[in-house]
């Protein structure tokens, strides 16, 4: 039952209103609604109809909770009139009285759904339990479980006024001490009631607040967020590669470490391995004084077999730059062809470049030279 009035109040709540209107939500002391019934009551089954109606008369008290769900307590009253009518006569004015508790459920808004104006008819299913009294005019009176269903027809008169025609069933569950397997909802222990009610509401309803329509900015917000994601997935990834590149770099660090360090030796130039050929001025020619240069080049090419020799060809700063140059490329090759051509030294052993204006001795005639250096590897 509680999984069913929750369930209705919800659907109330929601039913008919479009995604831009919400229902703005009341306080405590909203939408209470207070009102005088009177009207007839009889017994259902195993009576006189009509013969046995009299009036009744009760005030009902209620909240609606939700467009759907309410609550309320109530209470009705049945006119003594059992003597007029030759029934047994109670002792008091009222042959019988009931109290209770109910919900009623508002069927125009579950099924036809809520609508932000205010319905002018509306129709409620009303269902409940209290306390049902019997008065008699012998012995003790009867006091029951008692139980009650039905609609009430709701006719706005105006804003905080409406007429309610209310026809209801209220059962004596128990049954002034019955047996137990015959207590219940028998047709037989039940009045039937037509009552009018003179209700005043307190307002002020169910009202809807307009909601802005925030799609297209939902969708640009969704759209900017999805951008932002991707560029973080980008960076991420850009953040691995930097990541497996940092580690492949640090694995080649680590394996260069653990490599035994290489050592390289440099040969530094000594007296035996270098050689001088001198030239005058302006002159490529190979003097006879600097022969004897030249046979000991080509003596220690002949006794080192894989001996290589490097000529450098230099001139000194007289003259020219561009006639110094050639002079100097032109010294570097005479010393190389006079090993090839009079000692047959093969050419691939024997580098010779010209190496322009040199300033390697402070005695400017000994730059005219060309330095032999010899390698024996």
């Amino acid at each position: 039952m509680k999984r069913f009035i929750l369930a209705s109040a919800l659907v109330g709540s929601i039913m008919g209103l479009s995604a831009q209107n919400v229902i703005e939500r009341p306080t405590f002391g909203d939408n209470w609604q207070i009102g005088l019934d009177g009207g007839v009551t009889t017994p259902l089954k195993g009576h006189s109809f009509f013969k046995n109606i009299r009036p009744t008369v009760g005030l009902h008290i209620g909240k609606q909770l939700t467009p759907v769900f309410g609550l309320g307590v109530e209470g009705l009253a049945g006119i003594n009139t059992s003597t007029a009518n030759g029934g047994r006569s109670s002792k008091t004015a009222f042959d019988n009285t009931y109290v209770g508790a109910y919900g009623t459920f508002n069927l125009s808004n579950l099924f036809g759904g809520f609508r932000c104006e205010p319905r002018p008819f509306t129709v409620d299913a009303v269902a409940g339990i209290g306390w049902l009294h019997d008065y008699v005019s012998y012995g003790s009176d009867h006091s029951n479980i008692g139980a009650k269903a039905g609609l009430s027809f709701n006719f706005a008169t105006s804003e905080h006024f409406s007429i309610s025609l209310k026809p209801s069933v209220i059962w004596n569950v128990t049954g002034n001490g019955t047996a137990y397997h015959d207590q219940g909802l028998d047709l037989k222990r039940a009045n039937f009631y037509m009552t009018v009610g003179l209700n005043y509401n307190s307002g002020p309803g169910f009202k809807c607040v307009t909601v802005p329509d925030n799609s297209a900015e939902l969708a640009d917000l969704n759209s900017r967020v999805n951008a932002l994601r991707a560029q973080v997935d980008s960076r991420d990834a850009a953040l691995a590669a930097a990541d497996a590149k940092n580690a492949e770099l640090t694995a080649a660090l680590a394996a260069a470490n653990a490599k035994p360090a290489q050592v390289k030796v440099v040969k530094e130039n000594t007296l035996e391995s270098v050689r001088y050929v001198f030239f005058k001025i302006g002159s490529s020619t190979i003097t006879a004084d600097q022969q004897p240069n030249i046979e000991m080049i080509a003596a220690y090419l002949n006794n080192h077999p894989k001996a290589t020799v490097q000529v450098r060809g230099y001139a000194s700063a007289d003259g020219p730059v561009e006639l110094n140059e050639r002079l100097a490329n032109a010294r570097a090759e005479a010393v190389k062809n006079a090993l090839i051509k009079r000692f047959k030294i093969d050419p691939k052993r024997i580098s010779a470049e010209g190496q322009g204006i040199g300033h390697m001795f402070s005695e400017e005639s000994w730059n005219r030279v060309s330095i032999c250096t010899l390698d024996p590897d």
